[in-house]
């Protein structure tokens, strides 16, 4: 339990110093200090800042396709399915938002190989939420006229820049906002009488 907490708290430290002044301008040494631990502690779970920086990535990626595999897996109408993931990925995303700052401000300072990784992770759950698309434009539920890779860029560009104005202590809870964004993507792609097909 307590190496695990060392691990955390490194973590942790990491995230709020990165988000606060960049990842270039944050020592080793400023981590460790604001985590409570000794470098050869941090050196124990993370090779390098590099290597902190891709758990830091690790962790918010993992998870949202975890629970983009559970609610795939659940089944149900794909309406219903892609409002389920649309929502949880908003809402994963606003729980993870120091980390996303850190994400959009310093991926491209990664390794090469690292950065290869997360492009190819972010891909698979890009390419998951495309399947989803494809199967409400199949069963005649979402518009044609407009290429998939425009609807989803529409979509995450809310997502992405969810940490640029939103703030847990404003009046909509990330819930609320998770349903509003939701329904204002869903509503743009929905089939309705006279759109283009």
């Amino acid at each position: 339990m307590k190496d695990v907490s060392v691990a955390d708290e490194v973590t942790r430290a990491a995230v709020e110093l990165f988000a606060a002044q960049g990842y270039a301008n944050t020592s080793v040494q400023q981590i460790v200090e604001a985590a409570g631990v000794t470098k050869g502690a941090m050196y124990h779970y993370f090779e390098s800042k590099d290597d902190l920086l891709f758990a830091i990535y690790d962790r918010m990626l993992t998870l949202q396709q975890s629970r983009l595999d559970e609610i795939i897996a659940r089944g149900g109408e794909v309406d219903d399915v892609l409002r389920a993931v649309c929502v949880d990925v908003i809402e994963t995303s606003i729980d993870f938002l120091p980390e996303g700052t850190v994400f959009f401000r310093s991926l491209h300072m990664l390794s090469a190989p690292r950065q290869q990784e997360v492009t190819r992770r972010r891909r698979v759950y890009h390419d998951r939420f495309a399947a989803l698309l494809q199967q409400g434009q199949d069963a005649g539920l979402y518009r044609t006229d407009i290429p998939q890779p425009v609807l989803i860029a529409h979509f995450f560009s809310d997502v992405h820049y969810l940490s640029h104005w939103y703030s847990p202590e404003g009046p909509e809870t990330k819930s609320e906002v998770a349903e509003q964004l939701t329904d204002l993507f869903l509503t743009g792609i929905r089939l309705t009488n006279g759109s283009a097909t």
